[in-house]
């Protein structure tokens, strides 16, 4: 809250500036096409509309959908060795800064880097040299509908078995179909039960109509836009479009903005 000092004529206001913790996001899922990329990308804007000095990251040395979202300012991160081979020593300069930038980093792997980032962040124990050095981390998730289902639900179980306590959060992405087997929502699975000690929170995309809202989202990702340019400024959305991305964007907002790293 603002204080107003008064001196004679003359009345200041003492403005605290806006604090935040430095923090790492890692976006991971071994499978790919599951919407590791869009999850990215609105976790972002939803962190720059917060005011976080966001350090986007695209480690995916095969795709670099996040590097071509122009908004975002992505950096891109050069793993392969000259045979094409991801080189995890490279990794080694990345937590260096994390550890020495006071910024928010968000990192999108890739498939293809999915087990060498990860086995690189368990054996160099990164996680826990990370929240020592005062820095929060979290592990993101997509679990996706569909054919996809089960490919991301390994995704989850290989990450959980060796993850941090209440580092997860996981991202039920129902764009592709909905999260469901044996009659069981995620939060009844198996693998979800035998891990629960290990998500600290989960975001909701939920299914709609996919010739309308699914429509959008697809537009919105072809043109390698964010929400606030294809709301505000994009004139190849019509206001009906731009009235249903900006609901989607709202209601996941709003969810993240009950998250810790809001």
């Amino acid at each position: 809250m603002a204080k107003n000092n008064t001196n004679g004529n003359e009345t200041t206001a003492a403005i605290a500036a806006p604090t935040f913790t430095p923090t790492v996001h890692l976006i991971l899922q071994g499978k790919g096409g599951v919407g590791k990329s869009i999850v990215a990308s609105w976790l972002a804007e939803f962190l720059i509309g917060r005011g976080q000095p966001v350090r986007c990251l695209d480690g995916d040395p095969v795709n670099r959908s996040l590097g071509q979202i122009k908004a975002l300012n992505v950096e891109k991160l050069d793993l392969l060795n000259d045979q094409g081979v991801v080189q995890r020593t490279r990794y080694d300069a990345l937590v260096n800064r994390f550890l020495t930038e006071e910024a928010v980093f968000l990192v999108d792997s890739g498939a293809t880097a999915f087990l060498p980032f990860w086995t690189f962040i368990v054996e160099s124990d990164v996680i826990a040299t990370l929240r020592s050095a005062g820095r929060g981390v979290y592990i993101h998730i997509p679990i996706s509908g569909g054919d996809m289902l089960n490919d991301t639900l390994l995704g989850f179980q290989t990450l959980a078995e060796t993850a941090a306590e209440k580092s997860l959060v996981v991202w039920i992405n129902e764009y592709f179909g909905e999260i469901e087997r044996d009659g069981k929502t995620f939060d009844q699975m198996q693998v979800f039960l035998d891990n629960r000690e290990k998500v600290l929170t989960s975001i909701g995309i939920p299914q709609r109509s996919p010739d309308l809202y699914g429509h959008d989202i697809r537009h919105l990702r072809e043109r390698k836009l964010t929400f606030d340019e294809a709301i505000s400024v994009e004139p190849d959305f019509n206001l009906v479009e731009k009235w249903r991305l900006n609901r989607v964007r709202r209601e996941l907002f709003d969810q993240l903005a009950q998250t810790p790293f809001a």
